[in-house]
C-alpha cells in the first residue's frame, strides 16, 4: 500500500509535536514537582541554569519562524541587504559579554523575575515598571501573532494542504498553553534542545544540498545569480544602501535584548560566567544563517516568481519541489519547533509580567503567585489567536513598530547600569514616552528621512529613521533628568 505524501509528512509532524510535548512536560519534574513549584522556579528556573540551558533558551528565542522563513525570504526577494541579519546578531552577542552580566548581577540582588520589575527596582518607581509592562506587552503581542501565523504556514505547506493553517494554529497553541502551564521555562529549555538539533541538521543539509543539486555548488550558484541578476548581491546606491545597512544594524543591536522574554532569560543563569561562555559560542551559531540564505538564493533561480509576502514561502516551496515527503516532513518539524519554542517563552514572559503587576512582588514565592501567572497564559494565548485570525496584513506594520517599541527601553537600561544615578525615573519615563510617540508617528504616517529631507544626499536620508526616535528619547531623558535634579537641589 502506498502512503500519500501528506500522510508521511503528517506522521513526522505529529510525532515531533508529541515528543516536544513530552519533553516540555518532563520539565515539570526537573527540580521538583509542579505542585510545589513557585513563581521563581516556573518563570526563571530558580536562577540555576548553566551555560547549555541559557544558550538553548536564547537560541530558541532568536531562531524563530521569522528567521526560518523570513531570512530565506529576504535572500530571495532582496539579496545583499538580507545580510544585515547576520551582522546585528553577531554584534549583539559581542555586546552581551559585558551587558548581560551587569543586568544579571542587579536582577539577582533585587530578586526580580520580569523586565518591568527590573526597571521599577532600578529607578525605585512603580509607575516606570507599569509603563515598561505596558510597552513590553503591546510589543510582544504582534511578535506572538507572527509565530502563530508562521506555524500555520509551515504546517499547511509541509502537510501538502492536509491540515489547514487555522487548524494547525489551534493545535499548536493549545499544546503550547498546556506545557507552559505545567512546566514553565524548564519545559521550554528541554524543547529548545530538540529544536536546535533539528534546525541545525535541516538548515545545514539544505544549505549545502540545494545549491549542489540545482546549480552545481555554492560558488556556481552565486556566479549564475551575478550574471542573471546584476547588482542583486551588492547593496544598492540608494534605499537599502550602506548607510541604511549600518544604521539598521545599530538600531537592531540596541533592541536585541530588550524583548521581555529575551531579557527574562538572563535571570535564569546561575552565574555571570554563563554569559561570557555563550558570548564566545553564539557568534559561531549565527553562521547557520548563511545556510538559510543559501536556500533562499537557490530558490531564486529554481522557484522564480514569488513576490511580496509570498517570498517567505521560498524555503518551503523549493523543498517541496526538490525532495521526498520524508524530507519535507522533517523540514516542517524543524519549522514547527521554531514557532512553539519562542511562542512558549513569549506566553510565559507576558503572563509573568502581568501577574507581577496585578499581585505585589512580595507574594512571588506563594502558590497564589504562580497560580495567577498560570491562569493568565490561556488568556494571553486567546488574545493572540483573535489577532492572528482577524489581524490581517497590518500585522507586518505592527511587528516593525514592535521592534522599535522595545528598542526605546535601551537608553534607560544603560542608564540603570551606571554606578552613579544620573537619570531620574521621570527622565526615563519621559524618554520612553517621547521615543514611543515618535515610533508610532513614523510607522503610521510612513515617514522617512528621504521624504522629510528630499534634497539631502542619500547617505543621510537612507539612515534608518528609527534612530531619530532613539535620539529624541535620549535627549528627553537627559533634559528631564537634569531639570528634576536641579529642582530637587533647590
Amino acid at each position: 500500500m502506498t502512503i500519500a505524501p501528506s500522510g508521511i509528512a503528517l506522521s513526522i509532524l505529529a510525532g515531533t509535536l508529541l515528543i516536544a510535548f513530552g519533553l516540555s512536560v518532563r520539565g515539570s519534574s526537573v527540580g521538583g514537582a509542579s505542585g510545589r513549584m513557585n513563581l521563581e522556579q516556573w518563570s526563571v528556573g530558580g536562577r540555576g541554569f548553566g551555560a547549555a540551558f541559557v544558550f538553548l533558551l536564547m537560541a530558541g528565542e532568536i531562531y524563530t519562524t521569522f528567521t526560518f522563513l523570513g531570512a530565506s525570504g529576504w535572500a530571495y526577494g532582496r539579496g545583499a541587504p538580507a545580510f544585515y541579519i547576520i551582522a546585528y546578531g553577531s554584534v549583539a552577542y559581542i555586546m552581551s559579554y559585558w551587558l548581560l552580566p551587569a543586568i544579571w548581577q542587579r536582577a539577582t540582588a533585587w530578586k526580580v523575575i520580569s523586565q518591568a520589575e527590573y526597571f521599577a527596582r532600578a529607578y525605585d518607581s512603580a509607575w516606570l515598571g507599569r509603563m515598561v509592562a505596558l510597552v513590553s506587552t503591546a510589543a510582544l503581542m504582534p511578535y506572538l501573532v507572527l509565530q502563530l501565523k508562521g506555524l500555520g504556514i509551515i504546517v499547511a505547506e509541509t502537510s501538502y494542504g492536509a491540515i489547514g493553517a487555522n487548524m494547525a494554529i489551534w493545535i499548536g497553541t493549545m499544546a503550547t498553553v498546556v506545557y507552559v502551564i505545567l512546566s514553565g521555562v524548564k519545559g521550554s529549555a528541554l524543547t529548545a534542545a530538540l529544536k536546535d538539533v533539528l534546525v541545525l541538521t535541516v538548515v545545514l543539509a539544505l544549505g549545502v544540498l540545494l545549491p549542489s543539486m540545482l546549480h552545481g555548488g555554492i560558488g556556481p550558484m552565486f556566479t549564475r545569480i551575478a550574471t542573471e541578476r546584476p547588482g542583486f548581491l551588492t547593496l544598492p546606491a540608494t534605499g537599502m544602501s550602506p548607510s541604511w545597512f549600518a544604521s539598521t544594524v545599530v538600531l537592531t543591536v540596541c533592541g536585541f535584548y530588550m524583548w521581555p522574554h529575551t531579557f527574562g532569560s538572563v535571570f535564569t543563569a546561575k552565574n555571570t560566567d554563563v554569559f561570557r561562555r555563550n558570548a564566545v559560542i553564539m557568534p559561531l551559531y549565527q553562521l547557520i544563517l548563511l545556510f538559510v540564505f543559501f536556500i533562499g538564493f537557490a530558490a531564486l533561480l529554481s522557484v522564480p516568481g514569488l513576490t511580496g509576502s509570498d517570498t517567505d514561502l521560498a524555503l518551503l516551496r523549493i523543498v517541496r519541489a526538490t525532495f521526498s515527503p520524508w524530507v519535507v516532513g522533517c523540514v516542517g518539524a524543524a519549522g514547527l519547533l521554531t514557532a512553539l519554542v519562542p511562542g512558549s517563552l513569549i506566553l510565559m514572559s507576558t503572563a509573568t509580567t502581568l501577574s507581577r503587576i496585578i499581585r505585589p512582588p512580595s507574594d512571588a514565592s506563594t502558590g497564589a503567585g504562580i497560580g495567577l501567572a498560570r491562569s493568565l497564559v490561556p488568556v494571553v494565548a486567546g488574545v493572540a489567536l483573535v489577532f492572528t485570525f482577524r489581524g490581517g496584513d497590518t500585522l507586518v506594520t505592527l511587528l516593525l513598530m514592535a521592534y522599535s517599541m522595545v528598542t526605546q527601553l535601551f537608553p534607560a537600561l544603560l542608564a540603570s547600569l551606571a554606578r552613579v544615578r544620573v537619570v531620574t525615573a521621570a527622565g526615563a519615563m519621559a524618554g520612553i514616552v517621547v521615543g514611543e510617540a515618535t515610533v508610532a508617528y513614523i510607522t503610521l504616517a510612513n515617514v522617512s528621512l528621504a521624504k522629510v529631507l528630499p534634497s539631502w544626499p542619500s547617505a543621510i536620508t537612507d539612515v534608518n529613521v528609527g534612530l531619530v526616535a532613539l535620539l529624541l528619547n535620549i535627549v528627553a531623558m537627559i533634559v528631564v533628568s537634569a531639570v528634576g535634579r536641579r529642582g530637587g537641589a533647590r
